[in-house]
């Protein structure tokens, strides 16, 4: 069954006994069927997802959100209830620091979605012009430093009613708090080829590690620093004697052009997770595929040079 035809439920909170239990129950008890279950716990947050079929539930949405809500109220976790086909238009929310490039090509091209970007949200100011150039709402949730404050940004994501979070050069770590609230509707891109040079300075890190090829990757965000699903990536050669400077020059006309592909991926449902990687939904356009464009893949060879391979033999 399709992901797009179940309604999700998902439980953020203190880690207790029972708690899954009760939630069941709960569901059961109402005519639900349950198709999927994941649970994770990190850094002391507990995150259980769950899809379910509700199409010949005993009580109306109203009422297992009302439901829901006053069981989370009694266990002290948050729970959130998302049925599909709700409303016309997603909502996707962008978060910024001081890097515009990625920001401008999202609002350039945010006529392309079927969603509305509705909030722009910074942890400094510098792109607040930006923002309402467009005619987008912009709030600043850092302080003097940059340290955001999570429990005002998880609050305006909540009154914007947020479907997507894109990280548009976002220059901080989520915490888990965050992530299991959005998880699989957090797309992030970070100027590396993944797995390859994680974490800040990437440019740097490929650099100084005497990469050859450098490049980008939107994936989507997880409890793990930049090991998320990869959804899209590009390269790009790296000259001799290239600096830092240079290749950041190249990489981010890139970072807009990765991120841009990932979020209208996303949002047309042509992509999803499967075992922890992401791949083109059944029934989508057969033409495309993930990874690098027709024109690299013409000269590149796809099959053995030297004779046959041995099917399953090790590479060591």
């Amino acid at each position: 069954m399709n992901h797009r035809e179940l309604t999700e439920i998902t439980v953020v909170g203190d880690d207790d006994t029972g708690l899954v239990a009760r939630v069941t129950t709960l569901l059961f008890e109402r005519g639900i069927n349950i198709e999927d279950v994941d649970q994770a716990v990190r850094e002391g947050v507990f995150r259980m997802t769950i899809l379910v079929e509700t199409s010949e539930m005993s009580v109306s949405k109203h009422r297992l959100r009302r439901d829901l809500a006053e069981l989370g109220d009694d266990l002290n976790v948050d729970v959130r209830v998302r049925f599909p086909s709700e409303r016309d238009s997603r909502q996707v929310a962008v978060l910024v620091t001081k890097e515009s490039h990625c920001l401008r090509r999202l609002l350039d091209e945010r006529n392309e979605f079927d969603a509305e970007i509705g909030v722009v949200i910074g942890n400094h100011d510098d792109l607040e012009p930006v923002a309402k150039e467009h005619g987008i709402p912009f709030h600043d949730v850092g302080d003097e430093s940059g340290v955001h404050d999570e429990e005002r940004l998880l609050s305006l994501l909540d009154d914007y009613d947020v479907d997507l979070v894109v990280l548009a050069r976002f220059m901080r770590i989520l915490s888990p708090n965050v992530v299991f609230r959005y998880e699989g509707r957090i797309i992030n891109i970070h100027p590396s080829l993944l797995p390859a040079f994680p974490g800040a300075k990437a440019y740097r890190q490929a650099k100084e590690a005497g990469a050859r090829i450098a490049g980008v990757t939107a994936h989507y965000v997880t409890t793990d620093l930049d090991q998320g699903p990869i959804i899209t990536q590009r390269a790009f050669n790296v000259p001799d004697c290239a600096s830092v400077d240079e290749l950041r020059e190249r990489g981010q006309p890139l970072e807009a052009d990765a991120l841009l592909e990932a979020v209208r991926l996303h949002l047309n449902d042509d992509v999803e997770i499967r075992r922890g990687r992401t791949e083109l939904r059944d029934g989508g356009d057969e033409t495309y595929h993930l990874g690098m464009p027709d024109e690299l893949d013409d000269v590149t060879p796809d099959g053995p040079v030297d004779g046959t391979i041995t099917v399953g033999k090790s590479d060591d």
